[in-house]
Order: C-alpha cells, then sequence, then structure tokens
C-alpha cells in the first residue's frame, strides 16, 4: 500500500505539508488548477526551491492580494466552498474533515458553538489554500495511509490577537490531544492549528515509522530559520505490505459512560438522551436489559469526549435516577464523511456520506431534513428517505 511518513522533527504546518508533498512529487500545476477552481478571488499560489541549513526543500507560497475581499467566513462558508469546487472525492471529503476538526477545537478554546467560529481576513485565505491544497495533493499522490512521527511544537509564547498565549497554541494543543508531542527550549511556535489539523485528520498512528520500501522523499520549508534546525517537514513515502501498516489502534479514543436505570420507563428517559446530546456528547442510546431476579431495566450509554466526563455525568445524574455511573477509555476508527444535498420531488435533503478507501459506501439521508420535507408534502417521511437515498446513490447531487 502506498503509504505517507510525516516526519515533524521540526513542527508541521499548513504550507509546510503542501511543500513537503509537492517536493515528494505532487504536480504543482494539477494542484495549482484546483486551487483556482475553489471560487475564492484574490491570490495566487508558488512554489520555489530553497535550501534551510543545509537541506533542500520546497516552499509553498500563498500571495494574497491586498486589495481583495477578506470577508470573515464561518465554517458553513467554507464547507460550501468546498463542497462546491470541482474537486476529487477524497480531496473534498478530507478538506471538510480537516477543517470541521480545525472549527471544533477554536469552539472548545473559545467557548462557542462550532457554528460561531469564523477565520479571520487573510488567515481565512490562507487556510483555505492550505488545507485544501494539501489534501488536494495527498490525492495526486496515491496515498492511501499515512503515519507520524511524535510532533515538536516548539516552546515559549507567540502574540496573536488575544494577545500572549503559550506555545503550543490552545488550538494546536486542543487538537493533538491524545497524540505524542515534544516540546522544545526553542522560543519559537513549530506545530500550528492548521499542521496539526492535517495530521491528526489524516494519521492512523503516531510513532515511528512503519516497515517501508521508500520511493520518494519530499522536505517542505517554513518561512523562518531556525537556529538549531531545519525548518522543515519531511515526508517518507514508501510501499508497505499490510501487516507492515496495521496500526496499534483505531484512529481516536472515545470516552464510554454507562448507567442502569431500571425506574423509568423508555418514554421518560428520552429527554435524557436529548439533554446528553445537546450537551455536546457524540451518541447517547438506550439498550433493554434485564437485571437481577429478571427485572426489566435500561442501559444507558453515553460516548463523549474524555474532557467532557465530567459534564456529562452530571446530566445523566441530574435528568436520570441512577445513583452511579461506569466509565471507560475505548478506540475507534470511522468512515471519512462529508455532508452533501440531493434534489428530490419533496425538495432538497442533506445526505451524510461515508467512504471507505475515497469511494462512498455509505448515504445516510438526515432525519429532520425528511421529517421537514414530509410535514410539507403531507406524505411519509419514509418516502422522502427513499427518495433521497435514491438519489445519492445515483449521484444526483444538488451542487454537482
Amino acid at each position: 500500500m502506498k503509504t505517507l511518513y510525516l516526519d515533524c522533527f521540526s513542527g508541521i504546518s499548513g504550507d509546510m505539508t503542501v511543500g513537503a508533498l509537492l517536493d515528494a512529487g505532487a504536480d504543482f500545476a494539477a494542484l495549482r488548477d484546483g486551487l483556482m477552481s475553489l471560487g475564492v478571488p484574490g491570490f495566487r499560489v508558488e512554489a520555489e526551491k530553497v535550501v534551510k541549513r543545509g537541506i533542500a526543500a520546497t516552499q509553498f507560497h500563498v500571495i494574497v492580494d491586498p486589495d481583495a475581499p477578506k470577508p470573515h467566513r464561518h465554517l458553513h462558508h467554507i464547507e460550501d466552498i468546498i463542497t462546491n469546487a470541482p474537486l476529487p472525492e477524497a480531496a473534498r471529503a478530507g478538506a471538510l474533515k480537516t477543517f470541521r476538526l480545525l472549527a471544533e477545537a477554536e469552539a472548545a478554546v473559545h467557548g462557542i458553538p462550532v457554528a460561531k467560529v469564523h477565520f479571520h481576513e487573510v488567515g481565512a485565505i490562507d487556510s483555505i489554500v492550505d488545507i485544501i491544497g494539501a489534501n488536494l495533493a495527498l490525492h495526486l499522490l496515491g496515498i492511501e495511509r499515512v503515519f507520524a512521527s511524535p510532533v515538536h511544537v516548539g516552546g515559549g509564547t507567540i502574540h496573536c490577537d488575544h494577545g500572549v498565549m503559550p506555545v503550543p497554541a490552545p488550538a494546536t494543543a486542543m487538537l493533538l490531544r491524545g497524540c505524542p508531542m515534544i516540546g522544545d527550549d526553542l522560543d519559537a511556535e513549530l506545530a500550528t492549528p492548521t499542521g496539526a489539523a492535517l495530521a491528526v485528520s489524516w494519521t492512523e498512528n503516531f510513532g515511528p515509522m512503519p516497515a517501508m520500501t521508500a520511493t520518494a522523499v519530499g522536505h517542505g520549508a517554513g518561512g523562518r530559520d531556525l537556529p538549531d534546525r531545519a525548518n522543515v517537514l519531511r515526508v517518507i513515502i514508501g510501499e508497505t505490505a499490510d501487516e507492515a501498516v496495521a496500526p496499534t489502534g483505531p484512529a481516536e479514543s472515545v470516552t464510554v459512560i454507562e448507567a442502569v436505570v431500571d425506574d423509568m420507563s423508555g418514554e421518560l428517559l428520552a429527554p435524557a438522551l436529548d439533554a446528553l446530546l445537546a450537551a455536546g456528547a457524540r451518541d447517547a442510546f438506550l439498550t433493554s436489559v434485564l437485571e437481577k431476579k429478571g427485572r426489566p431495566a435500561y442501559l444507558v450509554t453515553v460516548l463523549c469526549d474524555a474532557e467532557q466526563l465530567s459534564g456529562m455525568t452530571r446530566t445523566l445524574f441530574e435528568h436520570t435516577t441512577t445513583l452511579g455511573v461506569r466509565y471507560r477509555e475505548e478506540r475507534r476508527t470511522t468512515l471519512e464523511r462529508a455532508w452533501r444535498s440531493v434534489p428530490t420531488a419533496y425538495g432538497a435533503v442533506r445526505v451524510k456520506i461515508g467512504f471507505l478507501d475515497g469511494v462512498s459506501t455509505v448515504f445516510h439521508p438526515e432525519y429532520e431534513d425528511c421529517r421537514a420535507r414530509a410535514a410539507e408534502h403531507a406524505v411519509p417521511v419514509r418516502r422522502v428517505a427513499e427518495a433521497a437515498q435514491a438519489a445519492a446513490i445515483e449521484g444526483r447531487w444538488c451542487d454537482a
């Protein structure tokens, strides 16, 4: 399998990632044409060969026109740009996933809903081009799996719009939860939020390089010169056998919380599930079980991030009659996912798409959309869902 290894000995950023993939063989003309098709005005891209402390590398530049419009784009604006662009499906799904991770990290840091996160002015254009460009370059190279080294994040502090911040920046630290990080005495930010989001969205496992036969090596240059090392991201591309790249565990950790309730009906427990989901749980559901002496009961199961454990536990105690909960950490892997809309005779319906090896294999019409369209046309919800499913399977997208 064609495998990419990210060697983050000097950190990782969005432009370093694109530069490294270009240096390893991604076609610049194809990358530039893809980026120019986004419909985002006011920028151009360039790539040049540079030398960083004796290492030849490619430096990727996003040059923004100072007179170009610079709107404050929220996540849904950027998702629209990505969804409507004529990108390969794998690159589109990867870019959507990366931006979602970045927005979720920023939302968690600032304590605001994801929908209210906005990407500032020039930084928005840089982020759009770097993230889409990196995912497009990954596709152009035909990469099937990605692994990464522990991430060197730097040290000291940085100045930003919110004042002085520690390194790693709060969003970077949030993104790299569960991943090995290495700090440095160097007073510099080596890993940026964009670079961290790319690494986390791609990487199956952080650790030593898997056994592989290298076919290409690339170096992507950062903008600064560092006093003690080459400011580059190294990528190594090679062929691996399936057993050589089998990950030590699935792609992410999830906290599982459980409680058994035997004195509430399912009807009364339904609002508890709503409360857990509203509080940010990844999922919450009920399972019918039998307790000792054959007593019927419900097992309440919650999936959430580790830092949500306290809040989710409190929500369970507030909304159910349970006297105690248990919890554990588990590992899971998921399909790449993206949202698109399909036309039906009843109106547009959003569909969640699951991708396996870059190929769409699962389609789930959004229930609330189906219910709304069904109410508007006085038809069963099932009929709308079936129409949306058929349209998705046939590839009839509203934004095609």
